[in-house]
């Protein structure tokens, strides 16, 4: 989609997602984010961690059938690449069992991950990814090494009991843009000690108090909040028979990003990122094949 090519970073976790029916999906917000990222034609890196064994190989096996760059993709060799038990219920909602002291608890500050940080145009990070100390200070240097002018992605991503008001606060400190959904967004205040009375004043005080340039709120089935510092716009979703939710939130944000950098108007936003979560929760996984006449109609929406 479109001539101009930016290269956009997926920082944090990757694992396999592992289904009751047995199968197995490569997730993690990351790479769902990046390769939605390419599919709408961008440079997509996933700068992770795996370990030195099978799962890894096949994690970065699938990466790279999936066109992603894996040249930043570090490997472990004392913790095992990571995995989530993902249990999906009647309506498509997943609820997940994240194992802990996996690779990318561990992601290491190396002059290559700098280099990156310093050509990237957008990074999208999160809370789970900073469970651990050693990824969490990574992560922060990695921030701290963008350009003026990358773009800083937080999806909040509440997993489990993987974060603190210390990592949100210090990562909306650090955000250009940020993404929740509608469930954490009273949670996230009320771990900060703020009253929440509904999305578009907890959205936009937050917005105003850690100077974010765009915040925006995900309704699943209902659509999203956009709020930037002159604007707001709401749009109300698509009816979509959901196989499940997986990466849908991340397609989102994907899309997000992919119009932010394009300076597209926020209803084009909104209804470019809410049509790419609606058709990821339309199929199995995050990173479902490409659907070429999808991305064409976008391509012309952001024309």
């Amino acid at each position: 989609m479109g001539a101009e090519r930016h290269t956009i970073v997926g920082l944090g976790e990757i694992l396999w997602d592992l289904f009751p029916d047995g199968t197995s999906q490569l997730g993690g917000a990351p790479t769902n984010f990046a390769y939605i990222a390419s599919l709408l034609g961008e440079h997509a890196v996933v700068a992770s961690r795996v370990g030195s064994d099978a799962p890894g190989e096949q994690a970065r096996n699938r990466l790279e059938s999936l066109g992603l760059d894996i040249s930043f993709l570090q490997c472990d060799s004392s913790h095992p690449t990571g995995t989530v038990k993902v249990q999906v219920d009647r309506d498509g909602q997943p609820q997940f069992e994240i194992i802990q002291s996996v690779a990318w608890d561990y992601l290491e500050w190396t002059p290559a991950w700098h280099t990156l940080a310093r050509k990237a145009h957008a990074v999208c990070f999160s809370s789970l990814a900073q469970r651990v100390f050693e990824s969490r200070q990574t992560i922060r240097a990695f921030l701290r090494a963008t350009g003026p002018h990358t773009v800083r992605v937080y999806d909040v991503n509440l997993r489990q009991h993987f974060y603190s008001a210390e990592v949100i606060v210090e990562s909306l400190r650090c955000s250009d843009v940020v993404k929740l959904n509608h469930e954490e967004l009273p949670r996230v205040m009320q771990l900060l000690g703020l009253p929440h009375a509904d999305d578009r004043s907890s959205a936009e005080r937050l917005r105003s108090e850690y100077e974010v340039k765009l915040f925006s709120v995900t309704r699943g089935a209902h659509g999203s909040l956009l709020v930037s510092a002159n604007s707001c716009h709401e749009h109300q979703g698509f009816d979509v028979q959901v196989k499940d939710t997986v990466g849908s939130g991340d397609a989102f944000t994907a899309g997000l990003v992919y119009c932010y950098l394009r300076h597209a108007s926020l209803p084009v936003i909104n209804e470019i990122a809410n049509r790419l979560g609606a058709w990821v929760a339309g199929q199995k996984g995050g990173t479902p094949p490409a659907d070429m006449g999808l991305l064409r109609q976008l391509q012309n929406l952001l024309a």
